[in-house]
């Protein structure tokens, strides 16, 4: 099934945020750990996966993206918090295909 990503990476728990799209999540994940990722990402040393949306379409990902970047920074914690509240590094849980 053709769809998209929303992740959030981070360095640490309660540090710098990052709030990506991707259609691959394994592959994009593994970007970031290696440091090909962002330039905002390899800058702030970002490759902790701590938060995946999966959603219907790339489209739908871009459009969740777009409104959770407008939000807060309070509300992105919370929904980190609200699946993942140890800011675990998720990478481990993906399927690497």
């Amino acid at each position: 099934m053709a769809g998209g990503w929303l992740y959030i990476m981070t360095n640490r728990a309660y540090g710098v945020l990052y709030i990506g799209v991707t259609a691959s999540l394994p592959r994009r994940a593994m970007q970031h750990r290696d440091g090909a990722g962002s330039d905002f990402c390899r800058r702030y040393r970002l490759d902790r996966l701590v938060y995946a949306e999966r959603h219907e379409t790339i489209m739908d990902a871009i459009t969740r993206e777009k409104a959770v970047k407008a939000w807060k920074r309070a509300w992105k914690v919370e929904l980190i918090e609200s699946v993942n509240p140890k800011w675990v590094d998720l990478f481990d849980t993906l399927h690497l295909d």
